[in-house]
């Protein structure tokens, strides 16, 4: 697959004037979609040398060779110390050659994954008056409708329309939420929450700590719920669903539809992240790798368009940016010595 050259195009025309016209319409991309157009918009053309790195020509032989590791977490539910410790080593190996795993039997109920999708669908397909009312740039609101969070900042816009939730540490009042998908909302963050205590409990026997360490430092305190809507795309080979880039948390918890488009940059190949019924992606964010002393890494992924759609994603961010922190954080005391002297400076993350 190889990008349109667009370089002389977006050279000759006022992006700035585009940008905000299509801001201006709080229609996002679904608007456009919904208005038949049969040729991306020129402000959502990926420079070329940004676009593809070259995955086309051993791309079945790449993706044969290269998959992403799926931890299944039943074994935990036995109590049996042996199977823990067999979980915990393949957690520990993902997170610290990939980044990225996929979690089977996670105990969050199929039920709940597929209505917290319909929801966020329903979100999006909702009268357009009524979601209107929430798209807005303030993020200090509770509830953030926009598309491109970095519209006016960004080379390319992104093929994506996106709602932002703030559910944790403080409680949100129901009414804050949108009605379309309030309970589901609500529910899903108990459950989210609930299992990144415990992903964090086996990301800190990984690194040799106590259990309880990483949560004990508020790695699990902070929650924030990204939900995408990826419409389908007229003309994919000219646009991404979400550029590349790593997430500056701790830990990322995304559920994926069956539509696909994840991947992962791993050995300088884009690798597919396949949708796996009832499974969780987990991926280390930039402030894991810092205080794991770059034991964890955090790497790089984005989400293709596609010609079919809507795709619809959940990312589910922990992180210390609503909290009221003035700790810093840097590599974990345990975790350096002489041999292995610390990676990085302390660092304040509160905003992040």
């Amino acid at each position: 697959m190889v990008a349109t050259n667009t370089n002389e195009v977006q050279t000759n025309y006022d992006r700035q004037s585009e940008l905000k016209a299509f801001d201006d319409t709080k229609d996002g991309v679904k608007g456009l979609v919904d208005a038949g157009i049969t040729e991306v918009p020129r402000i959502f053309h990926q420079p070329p040398d940004e676009h593809f790195i070259d995955n086309t020509s051993d791309s079945e032989a790449t993706q044969t060779q290269f998959s992403i590791p799926v931890i299944d977490l039943e074994g935990l539910a036995l109590d049996s110390p042996t199977k823990r410790k067999e979980i915990v080593a393949k957690v520990g190996e993902a997170s610290e050659t990939w980044g990225f795993f996929q979690i089977a039997n996670h105990g969050i109920p199929i039920g709940v994954l597929e209505e917290i999708k319909d929801g966020v669908r329903g979100f999006f397909e909702q009268d357009t008056e009524v979601k209107k009312e929430l798209y807005t740039r303030d993020y200090f609101r509770p509830v953030i409708y926009n598309s491109n969070f970095d519209l006016y900042k960004a080379p390319a816009t992104n093929w994506r329309d996106t709602f932002i939730c703030y559910m944790a540490p403080y409680a949100k009042k129901p009414e804050d939420l949108p009605e379309v998908c309030r309970d589901i909302l609500i529910e899903y963050s108990k459950q989210i929450m609930r299992l990144g205590k415990l992903l964090f409990e086996l990301l800190s026997e990984a690194l040799g700590l106590t259990p309880s360490h990483l949560n004990d430092i508020d790695c699990s305190e902070g929650l924030v719920l990204l939900c995408n809507y990826y419409p389908a795309c007229p003309q994919p080979e000219l646009t991404l669903g979400t550029s590349k880039h790593a997430d500056s948390y701790f830990l990322t918890v995304l559920l994926q539809d069956h539509i696909g488009g994840l991947q992962v940059l791993h050995k300088n190949k884009w690798i597919d992240v396949p949708p796996v019924p009832g499974a969780l992606v987990v991926n280390v964010g930039d402030l894991l790798q810092l205080i794991s002393n770059e034991r964890f890494k955090s790497v790089e992924h984005r989400v293709l368009a596609n010609r079919v759609g809507p795709r619809v994603s959940v990312a589910s961010f922990f992180t210390t940016g609503m909290l009221p922190l003035k700790k810093l954080y840097g590599p974990i005391k345990e975790l350096v010595s002489g041999d292995n002297p610390p990676k990085y400076r302390e660092k304040n993350c509160e905003g992040l």
